[in-house]
């Protein structure tokens, strides 16, 4: 049986998507076979790993929640033997709208997930940038979630709103939903504001908070651009060193 684990936080620019893909590349280089869902319009996942993708597919999640279509058709392969992907591309902008009218609307990626779920270790779902439908499916669907948080100010505006949301999914939807863990990301060791805000999102999350922190890594920002995980763009960089420490962690918390 996977674990299926959501990474959420309706603020951009925290780092979500950059940890989708790396954990999702390190878990897969750890040998763990792992799904990795683009649930965001941006499709910045999609394009984040366009340099590993075997063949190209003219299905994506999209299709699987508004079309009904298979989600194994879906399904891409990496070259990585033990990752696969689910791309997303601008039509899941209309999904929002169009699961509204659906039946059991909230349930629509869990019940596409049932068949495959035995076929991976680990999924991970990169959520959009907002509390909306498409969310909510990947918070029904998953086992747990992470929550990246960046170092910067104002870090924990917002997050009322969302752990909101968690315990709204957990009442009504998933009662088994956990959070995975809290990621500190683009942390600067040079800078104090970067220690204030660890001070205080360890005083507000406890031992819910990573061992392992993100820091900023001009690597770990050029890899998109070239459609490259950072562990195949640089594999000796402080980015790379960092999400594998970090997948160590998640690996070490599931045993």
């Amino acid at each position: 049986m996977s674990k299926i684990i959501a990474l959420t936080n309706q603020k951009g620019g925290v780092g979500k998507t950059t940890s989708a893909v790396n954990i999702a590349v390190s878990l897969a280089v750890s040998e763990e076979k792992t799904l990795l869902i683009d649930l965001d319009p941006q499709a910045n996942t999609t394009t984040g790993v366009s340099a590993l993708i075997e063949n190209e597919n003219d299905k994506t999640i999209y299709d699987v929640l508004i079309r009904d279509t298979d989600i194994n058709d879906a399904i891409v392969k990496t070259k990585f033997q033990y990752l696969d992907i689910i791309p997303s591309n601008s039509d899941l902008v209309g999904a929002e709208v169009e699961l509204v009218s659906l039946i059991a609307r909230e349930y629509q990626l869990k019940k596409a997930l049932e068949s495959i779920k035995q076929q991976y270790k680990y999924i991970l779902i990169d959520c959009p940038p907002s509390l909306g439908l498409l969310t909510v499916n990947a918070l029904t669907s998953a086992k747990s979630i992470i929550i990246p948080i960046q170092s910067e100010y104002y870090a924990l505006e917002g997050l009322g709103q969302l752990l909101n949301t968690i315990r709204l999914v957990q009442r009504n939807l998933n009662e088994g939903l956990q959070i995975e863990g809290v990621l500190l990301t683009m942390y600067d060791s040079r800078l104090n504001l970067s220690k204030q805000v660890a001070d205080e999102v360890k005083s507000y999350f406890g031992d819910k908070l990573f061992k392992t922190i993100i820091h900023r890594n001009v690597r770990l920002s050029e890899a998109p651009s070239f459609g490259k995980p950072v562990l195949l763009y640089d594999a000796n960089s402080v980015g790379a060193r960092d999400y594998m420490d970090l997948v160590e962690e998640i690996l070490d918390n599931g045993n």
